[in-house]
């Protein structure tokens, strides 16, 4: 059985069979849990099911989900940076259709944020290959390769130049602790902090992996389209993108089941290598709340499958 985690600013989200579970550590120490309910319409569970499609569906409601556990880390943070209690402000409670406004509104932030993040990665990459090595060579094949390699590039600077920021760096620490437990649960191993800290920080099973997959699968896919001019190049990329998200979401799925084969255990390396600057080695409070998230997401899923 499988489980799917993610930072949050100042805390772990895991997701289950059931119930999503964010974890958020107080000033106080105590630890606070956002419990959400998976509800997923039958056509969408369909579509989770179909290859190709179902990538697509997965970085959407990513996307969404994560905006939401993030918008309740933030708002804890908030609270407590403001009027310095622990205790939760008494809100009138939110009507239905209030309730659901919001939740449309943080997932429609989290899928345009991600939208808008994979343009600016896709097209600010292409027109500098094209500005700076257009006239150099024809063949669109090296054009291509060098493209990739501006991508690499921009990303890795990206991420390493917004790790260096302190609330960035807690945030890859808590990746890191998110990774550890699941690492650590798949190893049967007690869920202890000493137990967990002997994990790695990397995981073959990362939506950081995803990142750099896009880039090497859009090398490939490129190369089999031929383009006239700037423009067209440009509109081809656009197009491409669902191709080369789903793709990529279903080579990454391979690379996972294929991590304990010896000789194809590679595949999945460049994913690893993205994570060293993606994932930092938290410290035992860090652990201590994504194992609290974790198992209260194990509690809630047996709870409603008893």
């Amino acid at each position: 059985m499988s489980y799917g985690g993610q930072a949050v600013l100042e805390g772990v989200m895991f997701g289950g069979k059931t119930v999503n579970v964010t974890a958020v550590r107080r000033k106080n120490s105590d630890i606070s849990f956002l419990e959400v309910p998976k509800s997923e319409k039958n056509w969408v569970r369909t579509l989770k099911k179909i290859p190709f499609l179902r990538g697509l569906v997965a970085i959407v409601d990513s996307a969404g989900k994560g905006a939401k556990h993030l918008n309740f880390s933030a708002e804890i943070f908030a609270e407590e940076e403001s009027d310095g209690t622990d205790e939760p402000k008494k809100e009138t409670a939110p009507s239905m259709s209030d309730r659901l406004g919001l939740v449309i509104g943080v997932a429609a932030v989290g899928v345009l944020s991600f939208i808008f993040g994979k343009l600016i990665f896709t097209l600010v990459p292409m027109t500098l290959e094209q500005l700076l090595f257009q006239g150099v060579f024809k063949n669109q094949i090296f054009h291509n390769l060098l493209e990739g390699a501006i991508k690499i590039v921009f990303l890795l600077f990206y991420i390493y130049i917004i790790g260096l920021a302190p609330p960035v760096k807690r945030l890859f620490q808590y990746h890191g602790a998110e990774h550890k437990v699941i690492s650590a649960y798949e190893a049967g191993e007690e869920l202890t902090v000493p137990n967990v800290q002997k994990f790695s920080t990397l995981h073959y099973r990362c939506g950081s992996s995803f990142l750099v997959m896009t880039v090497l699968i859009g090398v490939v896919i490129y190369s089999f389209f031929h383009y006239d001019g700037f423009v067209e190049r440009m509109v081809q990329r656009l197009l491409l993108l669902p191709v080369i998200i789903a793709v990529s979401f279903e080579f990454l799925k391979l690379t996972n089941a294929m991590r304990d084969i010896p000789v194809l255990r590679f595949l999945g390396y460049p994913g690893l290598w993205l994570q060293k600057l993606t994932t930092k080695e938290p410290d035992d409070s860090m652990v201590e709340v994504s194992i609290a998230s974790f198992n209260r997401m194990r509690e809630l899923d047996s709870q409603a499958q008893a």
